[in-house]
């Protein structure tokens, strides 16, 4: 680990690699797992004012399960997070034709329909970050299901850190994700 800034950052998000094959998971990040994708508080009003400008790009299923337990929803854990359909997906999720789970939020936001993009928790993973008092905690999720991105990553020759450099930036912003890249590249050196 080390401090940058406020943020606490693990090594692992430098030295191991990383690439989304959906082909091969079929997106399943947002269908496994026992909760919603994590939100941050300002992004819960997010949801509730686009939410008529997304519905037309969300399936049956999602619609309803929004409509019934809300845009966004409070966890076992306490934090907010988006419903589930069944105890299963995520309800802002919708599948292609060939069957790959995709974000119906990031649809609406590709098709112009919003200005806002997704969580900045499912744009930032498989990077997970927890706030603290003082600082941020920025780590690397690692999930089986996600061993083919891995394998990508490491066939690419792409790190984490880069995988996910859009996101981290609109998370830190800009002069951060900098330092960070001057710090893997003294890191990646030893």
């Amino acid at each position: 680990m080390f401090q940058l800034g406020k943020t606490i950052v693990s090594e692992e998000i430098l030295e191991n690699d990383f690439v989304c094959n959906l082909t091969a998971c079929k997106g399943a990040c947002c269908v496994d797992g026992e909760a919603g994708a994590p939100l941050e508080e300002g992004e819960t009003e997010i949801l509730v004012d686009i939410y008529e400008h997304v519905k037309p790009f969300l399936r049956e299923e999602g619609i309803v399960a929004i409509e019934e337990q809300g845009a966004f929803v409070k966890g076992e854990d306490g934090e907010w997070e988006t419903p589930l359909v069944n105890n299963s997906e995520c309800a802002y999720v919708v599948y292609s034709e060939k069957g790959i789970a995709k974000c119906g939020l990031e649809e609406a936001y590709n098709q112009g329909a919003t200005q806002w993009r997704k969580p900045v928790s499912c744009h930032l993973y498989p990077v997970r970050v927890k706030e603290y008092n003082e600082l941020t905690a920025v780590n690397y999720h690692k999930w089986q299901i996600c061993d083919p991105a891995c394998t990508l990553g490491e066939e690419l020759k792409i790190p984490i850190y880069k995988f996910v450099k859009e996101a981290l930036v609109r998370k830190f912003g800009e002069e951060w994700y900098t330092e960070l890249e001057m710090i893997a590249k003294e890191h990646l050196k030893q």
